[in-house]
């Protein structure tokens, strides 16, 4: 059995992972902070507050496939299954919410002027 590649691949998708997450953390901060002002309802945090939660989940899931890609390649070398691709599938699907979100918010700013 021939071992994985000891390189940092792993750890270096592990910390992009990380930096997706932490850019969802901040977007939905700024939304948290700008959305509830500029339309003057509370219902408007929802979307800041949804996309917290998204970024700890994606964050956990990211963690756990790391340590299960790892755990494999060092137990079955090269013959390692490859990873599911549920995780960039569910941060496809929140990129597209959130680019639907904001169309939708352009779509109100431009009708109300």
């Amino acid at each position: 059995m021939a071992l994985f590649d000891p390189g940092l691949q792993p750890e270096r998708t592990e910390l992009a992972w990380r930096r997706t997450t932490l850019a969802v953390a901040v977007g939905s901060l700024v939304a948290l902070r700008l959305l509830p002002d500029v339309f003057g309802h509370v219902l408007w945090v929802l979307p800041g507050a949804l996309g917290l939660v998204a970024s700890g989940l994606i964050w956990l899931a990211a963690r756990r496939r790391y340590s299960a890609v790892t755990a494999s390649a060092i137990e079955h070398g090269d013959r390692a299954p490859h990873p599911d691709g549920r995780l960039p599938l569910a941060l496809a699907g929140f990129a597209t919410a959130v680019g639907l979100l904001g169309l939708a918010i352009v779509a109100v700013i431009a009708a109300a002027r």
